[in-house]
């Protein structure tokens, strides 16, 4: 199984960027995380970040027939990126949508997701381990995929 990680705009800062809101963890430790959980639940992580919304939405529309779920933190395009939404909806695979601290208690323009719809779900709040959930719910959904509950 193979599930694709796509961060979104200013990720690559983690560790050093609003470290109050966003820890001190950066990106790589992160990634690192993420690759030994997906090791251990044997499946395949292919890990990406772009500050670019055009690349972004590339990665997406590649994804089908190559990965199996997508788990994204849009970051800042999630208030404002219609492209990436109408991307998700395209590709047609279980997408997870994660975030670091709590989009839902923080200022009123962050409350709403565009992309948050078309997904199967949302984890947000939970610092690095956002990332770990994400990945959890991502194997669960790709395994489910086309059964009936």
């Amino acid at each position: 199984m193979r599930i694709l990680f796509i961060n979104g705009p200013n990720l690559n800062l983690l560790g050093r960027r609003e470290t109050g809101i966003y820890g001190r963890t950066s990106l790589a430790e992160i990634k690192k995380r993420v690759m030994q959980r997906a090791r251990a639940l044997r499946v395949t992580v292919v890990f990406l970040q772009s500050n670019h919304e055009g690349e972004l939405v590339d990665h997406i529309g590649a994804a089908s027939g190559r990965y199996e779920a997508i788990v994204i933190n849009p970051a800042a395009y999630t208030h404002t990126s219609i492209a990436l939404r109408d991307a998700i909806a395209a590709v047609g695979l279980p997408t997870v949508e994660i975030h670091l601290s709590n989009i839902h208690a923080r200022e009123d323009f962050r409350h709403r997701s565009l992309t948050a719809p078309v997904c199967a779900g949302q984890i947000c709040g939970f610092g690095p381990n956002s990332y770990l959930l994400g990945l959890e719910a991502a194997v669960l959904l790709a395994k489910t995929v086309g059964k009936q509950p």
